[in-house]
Formats: structure tokens, C-alpha cells, sequence
């Protein structure tokens, strides 16, 4: 079959079982847009209003999906304006392809108009990126972006698609199956290691699993609950990591690192063995280094070898998928002798109980201000537990962290390496895109949604019912709160003092507005907002000014070194 290049890219998309597209169009990318209103017979194509937000919505649907987002923009701005979302993808390790246009190949390198070089803009920021020269390599090219960006650790992949490229003609014939020599990512972990790890698990007395979003990421989440409530040890879970592992279990000690629990961070503290699980030591998880778990010997499995013993040396490194390596685990304690005793543990987690018992996550409710955490308990009772939750970044983001009880993987949706203002929005939408009979809400600040407003009418043409609740201190947080603690409180330009009604912004954009102001009245309302289950609904909390996310550890400070109030 005979097609253009703008054709062929069409046709493989559904041929690899694409449903949705995010993007926006431009002048390089014309062909294809065209083609897609001509041959396009399953693939759905979202206009959003900035490129930014394209990436974002891709990123939020692969992130609550599990299948790779896919965007398509224009070439020069277009192309620059998904940088950000690009990185962000990157840092989190989630599997998307990003399909640019591009000047003519004849005009590249000249300065054409809106000609940028964007391989080499993207190139720090992808797991890999390619420029098409000739519609012959098209389909086969487009197979390989799928394949890196899917196996392996997932990333990010960019294709640059130059636009006599996309007019030029060529058979297709989908590629079923492809090989990289250059690019053999690792399928099995080591079953030596394995059965090393696991001995050392069952001679430990103060153990603890540390998982990350690797396990998310890995679709690992149910072996690791067989293992951990096998062998009855604790577990704390990174902020890319929460929903792996049950929160309500009470084998879960909560979030470790900056924002984490009393209990998760002095546990990870004073561990003999630590079994590290799809995460990266990163410095929000370890603080200072040198003070990191200083007498543990550590197991890490994770499915990037370039992670191993990065930031801390190990022990026991395992590389390999972490849904395989939980099996043979699982498998290999099955067969054991020597089952766990939870005689071992017992002096351990009594310490642990007694941390706990430090509730270092009540906070004062008294007073006629709305605490954050409170309304984000309230949006947790509302929705039963079983929203899908996206967000800024911020104070809102960790008090979402910490509050909303989340037992299921998939279902927590943030920049976590990045941390990029502006992502909640537009990764709500994906998500609804994704799902749309469930709910799905954004908690965010009034700093952060303003990064993306314009996204306010995507959803409207759309008909996305997501529901924003902002929490709403009129400060950008955590830059306040930084500067309270170690800036002697000169809150140098943290201070929004021009904010928008943002119930008449919604009801401007067709959508319905709702403040809460009130603690009385505060579930109520929350109640009513999401009974909407058609609309979309803008949530402005007001919230009080002056609360601060505790605990804290500060940088250069060790686990055991908390701020708790």
C-alpha cells in the first residue's frame, strides 16, 4: 500500500493500538493533521491549548494506564514548548513518544522559519530520539520509538519528522517485530542473586522494604503484597511509590524521606536489612548520604543497571523487571525450610509501634481556618478512596502524599524527579481520557494552576468532568515555608497577591465554580462538588496561610534529624 509519510504514521498508530493523541497544529506538521482527519478511523486526537499541556495529558494517561502517551506538535515553539513535559517523563521514567514536525530536510540547519534543533534540544531529556530522512525508515523507525520507550526502564522517546518527509510517498507494511543490537534490555534477574537476597531477608531482625515507582512502573504491585505480608516486615513506600503496597495496611508505615513519617524514616534508620525495590536513593528519600542507613546491609532490585549503587553502594544488586524478580522470590519462600518467624522481628516492630505512637501527622483542627490536611481527609472520605489523584507540586502535593490513603497502584498521578508546576491539570485529563466513568480530581494551589489554566477549555470542548481542588493560601507554599524556616521569614516575591476569582474563571470557561471557606460547611460542599459526576468543577479551599508540612527533614540532615513541628 501506497502512502505519504503523514499517512503511514496515521496507519501505524492504530496498527499499534493507539486510541489517543494529544497536540496541537502548526504549519510543519499540516500533513499530518491532514491525514489524520482523512485516514484516521479509531486514533482520537485531543487539542489542548499549550504543547506543554500535551505532553502532560499523554503523561497522565500512561501513568494511570500503564500504555505509552503519544503527542504531536508543530516544529520550533511547538516543538519547545513540551521540553518541560518532555523532562518531567523523563525523570519519572514514563513511556511516551513525542512526534514534532520539522522543516523540510532541505532547510534544515539554514534557520528557517520555526526551525529549531530539537534532537539536540531533547537529547538530555529522552531515553532516545531520532530525525527521519527517508519515508522508507518510517514504519520501522516508528516501531523502534515504541519499543525503547515501553522496555527497559520506560522514557521518553522524540521523533522529529521533517515536513517533505511527511509528504514524500512509500509502502507500508507494519512492522510486527524489531531488534536493536545496539539495545538488549534486561528480561530475567539473576536467580543467584536472588536466592542470596532472599536468605539475607530471613536472617534480618530489623528489616524493612523501601519501594519506589519502579514497582508501579513494573506492574509489580501484587507480588510485592504476596512478599511483604509473607514475611510480615515493614514497608514504606516512596512518593512515586504509594499505592504499590496498601496504605491501610498496617504493614505500611507510610512515606519515607523529606515529607515521610516519624516512624518510616527512624526505621529506615536503624534496619539491618533494607530491600530496596524499584527506587533510586534519591535525595529527598536519603537526605545527607553519609548519615544514610548506617547499619544496614542493602538489596536493591531495579530494571536499570545505570541505578545500581549510583547514589548508595549496595550489597545485594539484583537487575531485572521487579514483576519477575517479586515472582522467583515469592517462588523460592515457597519452597523454603526456614520460613519467616515473627519471633524475629518482634523487638522490631515493637519499636517500630512505639515511633508510631508519635501520630506525627495530627495536626490541629481547632480554630475557623481550613487546614489543608483536613480538606484533603475530606476529599479522601468523599471520594471512598477511589479517586484518581493528580497534582502540582508543593505543600498541596505532599499534604495529598500524606493524607489521601491510597491502596492501589496507579491511582496517585505526580511529578515526582522534576517536580513541575503546572502538571496536575492537563494529567487529570489524561487520566479522565483514560477513564472516563471514574473520578479523577486534581489537588493543587493557586500558584501551580495557573501554569496550565488555559486547559480550563480543553475540558470543556471535551466534556472531561475532573475536579480541581485547589488549596488555596494565597502563598506559593513551599517556597513560604522554606523561607519561614531558613530565610529568616523574608518571603521574597512567595506571596500571590493578585489571584483571580476562580469560581467566576470556571463558570467563564462553561464550568461550575464552588469556594469553601468554612470548616462547618467544608464536607458538605465537598459532597455536593462531587455529586457532579458529569461536570467539571473548580474547588477553590481557602485554606489557612500560615500551615506547614511536617515532618521535615532538612537538607543536609540525616533520617533520624526530623523537624516534627
Amino acid at each position: 500500500m501506497e502512502l505519504t509519510g503523514a499517512q503511514i504514521l496515521i496507519h501505524f498508530l492504530e496498527d499499534e493500538g493507539v486510541e489517543h493523541i494529544w497536540g496541537y497544529p502548526g504549519g510543519a506538521a499540516l500533513p499530518i493533521y491532514d491525514a489524520l482527519d482523512t485516514d484516521a478511523k479509531k486514533l482520537q486526537h485531543i487539542l489542548v491549548r499549550h504543547e506543554q499541556a500535551a505532553v502532560h495529558a499523554a503523561d497522565g494517561f500512561a501513568r494511570s494506564t500503564g500504555k505509552p502517551g503519544v503527542v504531536l506538535v508543530t516544529s520550533g515553539p511547538g516543538a519547545t514548548n513540551t521540553v518541560t513535559g518532555i523532562a518531567t517523563a523523563y525523570t519519572d521514567s514514563i513511556p511516551m513518544i513525542i512526534i514534532t514536525g520539522q522543516v523540510p530536510t532541505s532547510m534544515i540547519g539554514l534557520d528557517a522559519f520555526q526551525e529549531v534543533d530539537t534532537v539536540g534540544i531533547t537529547r538530555p531529556i529522552v531515553k532516545h530520539n531520532f530525525l527521519v530522512k527517508d519515508v522508507k525508515d518510517l514504519a520501522i523507525t516508528l516501531k523502534k520509538a515504541f519499543y525503547i520507550a515501553t522496555t527497559g526502564r520506560p522514557g521518553p522517546v522524540v521523533i522529529d519528522f521533517p515536513k517533505d518527509v511527511q509528504n514524500a510517498t512509500s509502502h507500508y507494511e507494519y512492522p510486527q517485530e524489531v531488534a536493536l543490537r545496539s539495545y538488549l534490555p534486561v528480561v530475567k534477574g539473576h536467580s543467584g542473586q536472588i536466592r542470596k537476597a532472599v536468605e539475607m531477608m530471613l536472617s534480618a531482625e530489623r528489616p524493612i522494604f523501601y519501594t519506589g515507582g519502579g514497582v508501579v512502573l513494573g506492574d509489580g504491585s501484587e507480588e510485592l503484597t504476596k512478599l511483604v505480608r509473607k514475611l510480615g516486615f515493614p514497608i514504606t513506600q516512596t512518593l512515586m511509590g504509594l499505592g504499590a503496597f496498601p496504605a491501610s495496611d498496617p504493614l505500611s508505615i507510610g512515606m519515607l524521606g523529606m515529607h515521610g513519617t516519624y516512624e518510616a524514616n527512624l526505621a529506615m534508620h536503624h534496619c539491618d536489612v533494607l530491600i530496596a525495590i524499584g527506587s533510586r536513593f534519591d535525595d529527598r528519600v536519603t537526605g545527607n548520604i553519609e548519615k544514610f542507613c548506617p547499619t544496614a546491609k542493602i538489596i536493591h532490585v531495579d530494571i536499570d543497571p545505570a541505578s545500581i549503587s549510583k547514589n548508595v553502594v549496595v550489597d545485594i544488586p539484583i537487575v531485572g523487571p521487579v514483576q519477575q524478580v517479586l515472582q522467583e522470590m515469592n517462588a523460592l519462600l515457597d519452597k523454603q525450610a526456614q520460613q519467616p518467624q515473627a519471633e524475629n522481628t518482634q523487638a522490631w516492630w515493637a519499636q517500630i509501634e512505639e515511633w508510631r505512637s508519635m501520630d506525627c501527622l495530627k495536626f490541629d483542627t481547632s480554630g475557623t481556618k481550613i487546614k489543608p490536611q483536613a480538606a484533603v481527609k475530606a476529599v479522601w472520605e468523599v471520594t471512598k478512596g477511589d479517586a484518581y489523584v493528580t497534582s502540582d507540586v508543593g505543600q498541596h502535593q505532599m499534604f495529598a502524599a500524606q493524607y489521601y490513603t491510597f491502596d492501589k497502584p496507579r491511582r496517585w498521578i505526580n511529578s515526582g524527579g522534576l517536580g513541575t508546576m503546572g502538571f496536575g491539570l492537563p494529567a487529570a485529563m489524561g487520566v479522565q481520557m483514560a477513564f472516563p466513568d471514574a473520578t479523577v480530581l486534581c489537588i493543587t494551589g493557586e500558584g501551580s494552576i495557573q501554569m496550565n489554566i488555559q486547559e480550563l477549555s480543553t475540558c470543556l470542548q471535551y466534556g472531561l468532568p475532573v475536579k480541581i481542588v485547589c488549596l488555596n493560601n494565597g502563598f506559593l507554599g513551599m517556597v513560604r515555608q522554606w523561607q519561614e524556616f531558613f530565610y529568616d521569614r523574608r518571603y521574597s516575591m512567595s506571596y500571590m497577591d493578585s489571584l483571580p476569582d476562580f469560581v467566576k474563571l470556571a463558570e467563564a470557561y462553561g464550568h461550575v465554580g464552588i469556594r469553601i471557606d468554612n470548616p462547618a460547611t467544608m464536607k458538605q460542599q465537598l459532597e455536593e462538588a462531587f455529586a457532579l459526576k458529569d461536570r467539571f468543577v473548580f474547588i477553590d479551599i481557602i485554606t489557612d496561610q500560615q500551615e506547614n508540612v511536617y515532618p521535615m527533614i532538612p537538607a543536609g540532615a540525616g533520617q533520624n534529624e526530623m523537624i516534627l513541628v
